[in-house]
């Protein structure tokens, strides 16, 4: 999977994961800032996403400081998924 195909499927991952009705993948950008304004996620939605990364990707973030580090954007997610996926 490229980097694009991974980005793209992640964002349809989050929307899933995170029930965002009536968001669809082609609205977030890949650097939209996910927390915040843009897209609006709080501090459950890192959580799940946390989660999620643990699932579908076999990485576990057990640091507070990395996963502010790597849930910035889809950008940041995914070269963390692709830097450390063990799946």
């Amino acid at each position: 999977m490229n980097n694009d195909q991974l980005k793209t499927k992640l964002k349809q991952q989050i929307i899933e994961s995170l029930n965002l009705i009536g968001v669809k993948p082609e609205d977030i950008k890949d650097d939209t800032i996910l927390f915040g304004e843009e897209l609006g996620l709080d501090s459950i939605d890192s959580l799940e996403l946390i989660v999620l990364l643990e699932r579908k990707y076999g990485i576990k973030i057990n640091d507070p400081k990395e996963g502010r580090k790597v849930l910035v954007d889809i950008n940041t997610m995914a070269d963390f998924i692709e830097q450390n996926s063990s799946k």
